[in-house]
């Protein structure tokens, strides 16, 4: 197990009266991405100061940046808008067709739903949600379902309401044998829960980075394994084409792409704001390390659980979560406006469907935990 960190709050804009557990929904920018976004922003009041070359130098550290951290290859990581954006761009390379099956989890995150309906919709086929087993467990089911009627299996590593985690090596060997490609949206788990990719072997990866990877809102990730890279982009746009670097040449039109995934690249990718903003962000997480993120969220969580066990909330088993989450099992009778009564108190944490979504991160401190406690004894007195 890797050495938890110590609190990293000096590094956020936080105010003391303020205990911020809801990471999963947003986290907050760091002081070191604030002020990178705020440079950059102010770039554009001085376009003259923006050069050609610029247009391609912050795309290349981002891409590299994200890579390192999930552990892929630079070249197969394109800079997308949003996770929707990423599962888009899977969807319009993979076929289901009559009697195929798209396999995905119950209660996933809806950008990771409706385009596989699109797509059986077009092509035939049928979208299949999978429940969790009798004890709670994802895997068993999943791996149950997944048989050779399945073309596409579409997942996260973790789901959003409740924190379940999936095994997805796994998952991704079962595809293997079956021949089903493997679509993840890790937005619920990248910078906070280490993952073997190479060994999970997925076709297409997409995380945003406003929640785990601590950047800006509208920018994101996407890693398109090299079987897949000469695939369709979503867009036509010129800077994802072979030579778009010489500005007086872009009227020499030319069929070719850019080497890699970076066809893929959403129009305008060279945002002066948001990919600074996001390269501050990740050059941190890569300097705390994921495992100790991991290790740390994993401490806070597990004190949290058993403190709040005796209010009556229920916390999944830890082998069945990621460390980084609790997804708390709401008691019967507890007030509707929960959330706001916390929010009043000063304690953000989010409800989805009948859990409460408890998420800290490096910021969180041994006062935000008794606030959190004290707040939600009184709120469930009430």
């Amino acid at each position: 197990m890797a050495e938890p960190l110590p609190c990293q709050r000096h590094l956020f804009d936080l105010p003391r009266e303020i205990a911020y557990f809801n990471a999963a929904y947003m986290t907050p920018l760091l002081r070191a991405s604030l002020e990178a976004g705020r440079a950059g922003l102010a770039r554009k009041a001085r376009p003259w100061t923006i050069r050609p070359a610029d247009f391609f130098s912050e795309p290349e550290r981002a891409r590299e940046l994200a890579a390192q951290l999930v552990g892929v290859d630079a070249e197969g990581v394109a800079i997308v808008p949003a996770a929707s954006y990423g599962i888009a761009v899977a969807a319009a390379n993979l076929r289901v067709g009559p009697g195929r099956r798209v396999l995905v989890l119950a209660d996933q995150f809806p950008s990771n739903l409706y385009p596989w309906r699109r797509l059986v919709a077009e092509q035939g086929g049928e979208v299949v949600a999978v429940e969790a087993g009798p004890d709670g467990a994802l895997g068993p089911a999943l791996l149950a379902a997944l048989d050779e009627r399945v073309a596409v299996v579409a997942l996260p590593h973790c789901r959003w309401t409740d924190g379940r985690i999936v095994d997805l090596e796994a998952v991704g060997e079962r595809c293997r044998a079956v021949g089903a490609a493997l679509v993840l949206d890790l937005t619920q788990s990248a910078g906070a829960l280490p993952l073997d990719l190479a060994a999970v072997a997925p076709d297409f990866v997409v995380t945003a980075t406003y929640k785990w990877l601590l950047g800006p809102y509208g920018l994101g990730f996407l890693w398109v394994a090299p079987r897949h890279r000469s695939g369709r982009p979503l867009e036509e746009g010129w800077i994802t084409r072979a030579g778009a670097e010489d500005f007086a040449r872009l009227v020499d039109y030319t069929d070719a792409y850019a080497p890699g995934a970076r066809r893929f690249d959403v129009g305008e990718r060279s945002s002066f704001a948001l990919l600074p903003a996001a390269i501050a962000a990740l050059e941190q997480l890569l300097a705390w390390g994921v495992p100790r993120i991991a290790a740390t969220l994993a401490r806070t969580n597990r004190a949290l659980a058993a403190r709040l066990a005796g209010l009556g909330l229920e916390a999944l088993a830890e082998e069945l979560r990621g460390p980084h989450f609790l997804g708390l099992r709401l008691p019967e009778g507890a007030p509707a406006d929960l959330v706001e009564r916390l929010a009043e108190a000063g304690v953000f944490v989010s409800r989805r469907g009948g859990h409460l979504r408890i998420t800290p991160h490096l910021y969180t401190d041994p006062e935000d935990c008794d606030r959190l406690v004290a707040a939600l004894a009184r709120a469930l007195a009430r």
